[in-house]
């Protein structure tokens, strides 16, 4: 692998671990909204949206990290 691709995955990687970061905490807010409504409908939706978007951010943090242990330099970790 050259420099080229391997800063192109090391670009890739920090803004995905960016957008894990944004998504993850979104899920945690739509789970808190679980408190402020009515029907148990109303509140299965939220828990379900927010597990599955915390899910999805924090695969995208744990995706990210890992990308960027095995490609940054040693001595940037």
């Amino acid at each position: 692998m050259n420099e080229a691709e391997r800063t192109g995955k090391i670009k890739t990687a920090e803004i995905n671990r960016a957008l894990g970061v944004f998504i993850f905490l979104f899920g945690i807010i739509i789970t808190f909204a679980m408190v402020f409504t009515e029907t148990f409908i109303q509140q299965m939706t939220d828990m379900v949206a927010g597990l599955v978007l915390m899910t999805i951010g924090g695969g995208m943090l744990w995706k990210a990290t890992h990308t960027l242990k095995k490609h940054k330099p040693e001595e940037a970790n």
